[in-house]
């Protein structure tokens, strides 16, 4: 770990303990004041530590936000384990947890197929926004302003044929995943798998994480991988539901 993230987390662990001046905090740290000026202003950059209006700092909304998810994904894991258990022991497919780690999408959780055909994912690693059936999930839920600000961004790496190329395309994708509910993969990150992905919201009914089936296209066809969507939506609903969302369906008139 290099010695300037380490005393970037230094700092923050001092106020944590309460707000502090630039003099307090160089105070107890052991490089001079300027190097703890720079650090400051680079974490007053990304939000995670602000300045009030004394001069003295404190922890940031970023902080705050990172913990939050921290915690919210922990919860969500928890909750959603044995429900997807169920839905992997239904499919005998790969099922993958993920959700939104800042602005990346991550695999949280992965349930491996009963096939011995599997996939190379792995938790911690992240999903192509523009590829992933859990990245278009989620992205789906966001204001349009912010999808259209994300597509703008992105890269649109070419992974196969099938990939989406240019943000029209994601974003016309994106509309059709919020309206039906659940998103596909044809074969767009990897040729020879194919994935489908359903929504899981809070008691809000805000989209937290996204469920997926992950299938090689040489045991299910795309009718066949799309007969998985009764036991996914399923699976979703339920691990909703413990999160307290209610259903439209299914909340008092």
């Amino acid at each position: 770990m290099s010695q300037s993230l380490l005393r970037a987390l230094d700092l923050l662990g001092e106020l944590a303990a309460g707000p502090a001046s630039l003099d307090e905090l160089a105070s107890r740290a052991t490089v001079h004041k300027t190097t703890v000026m720079r650090l400051l202003h680079d974490l007053e950059e990304k939000a995670f530590v602000v300045r009030d209006e004394q001069q003295r700092y404190r922890l940031g909304r970023k902080l705050f936000e990172l913990s939050s998810l921290a915690l919210e994904q922990r919860d969500i894991r928890a909750l959603a384990r044995p429900h997807l258990q169920r839905l992997n022991e239904a499919t005998g497919h790969t099922v993958h947890l993920a959700a939104f780690e800042g602005p990346e999408v991550t695999y949280i959780d992965k349930l491996e197929s009963r096939h011995p055909v599997r996939m190379s994912s792995r938790i911690g690693l992240t999903a192509a926004l523009h590829a992933a059936a859990v990245a278009k999930v989620l992205l789906a839920d966001l204001p349009r302003e912010r999808r259209e600000a994300i597509a703008a961004t992105l890269e649109y790496t070419q992974f196969t044929a099938r990939t989406i190329s240019d943000p029209a395309a994601l974003l016309a994708e994106l509309e059709d995943v919020a309206r039906q509910g659940w998103a596909l993969d044809a074969s767009e990150h990897e040729e020879f798998v194919h994935c489908i992905a359903a929504p899981i919201r809070d008691e809000s009914g805000r989209v937290v994480a996204a469920a997926s089936c992950s299938v090689p296209v040489v045991l299910l066809d795309r009718p066949g991988l799309l007969g998985l969507l009764p036991d996914l939506t399923s699976c979703t609903h339920a691990i909703s539901e413990a999160l307290g969302w209610a259903r439209a369906d299914t909340k008092a008139g």
